[in-house]
């Protein structure tokens, strides 16, 4: 069973191409247009339980990450073939100004 917010989610990825993804602020929007800053937080958190699911993945400068561990800005898109299920070998996304 999925959510109000998951649906959302959903249905705003199906009829994109393969690999674009969304930005959470437009799911916000999209629920709720006038108070979307107030339920960014419940994207997020539906956003990872999609995640776990294995229905989308959780995008960091454009690369798959780790649903349990991500932090700021990000992406949601849907599951492509060869992205990672699991993140326990995988490398984190890289941070910006740490390349030599």
């Amino acid at each position: 069973m999925t959510s109000p917010i998951q649906d959302t989610i959903l249905s705003m990825l199906a009829p994109l191409a393969e690999g674009k993804s969304i930005d959470p602020m437009n799911v916000a929007k999209a629920i709720q247009p006038e108070r979307w800053q107030q339920i960014l937080g419940h994207v997020r958190t539906n956003a990872i339980e999609l995640a776990r699911e294995g229905k989308v993945v959780i995008l960091r400068h454009n690369k798959p990450v780790n649903p349990e561990k991500f932090r700021g800005v990000y992406r949601i898109r849907t599951r492509l073939e060869g992205d990672p299920t699991s993140f326990e070998e995988a490398p984190e996304a890289e941070i910006d100004g740490d390349e030599d």
